[in-house]
């Protein structure tokens, strides 16, 4: 009787593999295989430097937004939720700006086939146009800590790798620095060329004073249970939907992003039910504490 393909073990292909894997070949090696086969998602990494490696543990998962709450003490900006978790050692400098510059040099390869490009790859490699949005909270006083946070980023600044709001154009690049916090408003309005943007507040963006849209805020929060207050257990009343649905209209009406943060993390099945119903109202970024969870959702 004839034998089918692979009748008397695996097929060769397996063997072709690890061979190759094993020997280590330049043919499966490339430049921007930092991020090799990760899908960007519309993921904020909440309290980022919470993670056991921040910002890496985010990118292995595709999340696409961090957070730092950074605090200006001895002018230096270090980075933690309180005053108790910061340590000389974790640094926005550290944590953030130093590993960003080696990931986006690892991604912007210089050599005779990239002679002629003009723009700059991102963080991921199977979507080198997704920017990476960086939230910068704020701790200590906004006035006085903005200027060192737009020193801060002066090395991503120069290698024009910061989203840029100059001569009436909105120019993209692979990182959105936005700070919130203690971020004042009238400091980033008062940028020019504007590389730091700001977080609109989501339920007030029809604020008389300021004129909110894209060149000033990417994206608008919110705290989720004061302005929806559904605790995804139950069924969600018409006048919640109806607030759900109104805040994000308009934030997309003045092209600016949606976000709600501090949504139910337990029961779990009360946290899918308001990602769920987030998701499908359209809101643009989904919040997330369990960033393996949301990478799944």
């Amino acid at each position: 009787m004839a034998q089918g393909p692979g009748a008397f073990g695996k097929p060769g292909v397996f063997d072709q593999i690890t061979m190759l894997e094993n020997s280590n070949s330049t043919l499966l090696q490339y430049p921007t295989q930092f991020t090799q086969n990760i899908v960007p998602k519309q993921i904020h990494s909440h309290n980022d430097y919470w993670r056991d490696v921040p910002l890496l543990t985010a990118l292995s998962f595709g999340v696409a937004s961090v957070e730092a709450d950074v605090w200006f003490i001895n002018d230096t900006l270090f980075v933690g939720h309180e005053l108790a978790a910061l340590t000389p050692a974790r640094t926005f400098d550290s944590l953030y700006i130093q590993p960003l510059l080696a990931i986006l040099a690892h991604q912007n390869p210089v050599n005779v086939f990239t002679a002629n490009q003009t723009t700059p790859n991102g963080v991921f490699d199977t979507s080198g146009g997704t920017p990476l949005q960086l939230l910068i909270d704020i701790k200590t006083d906004g006035n006085s800590t903005l200027p060192p946070v737009l020193k801060a980023l002066e090395p991503l600044r120069q290698l024009n790798y910061l989203t840029t709001f100059a001569n009436d154009t909105l120019t993209v690049s692979v990182i959105t620095a936005v700070g919130t916090g203690n971020t004042p408003l009238n400091g980033i309005k008062a940028l020019s060329p504007r590389d730091v943007f700001f977080d609109a507040p989501l339920t007030g963006l029809d604020d008389p004073n300021t004129s909110f849209n894209v060149t000033l805020s990417p994206i608008a929060s919110t705290d989720y249970e004061p302005a929806i207050g559904w605790p995804g257990i139950g069924n969600i009343s018409e006048a919640q939907a109806g607030n759900l649905i109104k805040f994000i209209n308009d934030a997309h009406s003045r092209g600016i992003k949606a976000r709600f943060w501090d949504t139910p993390g337990w029961p779990i099945q009360a946290r899918h039910a308001v990602w769920e119903q987030l998701l499908n109202s359209g809101a643009d970024w989904l919040n997330a504490d369990d960033l393996e969870a949301a990478s799944q959702f």
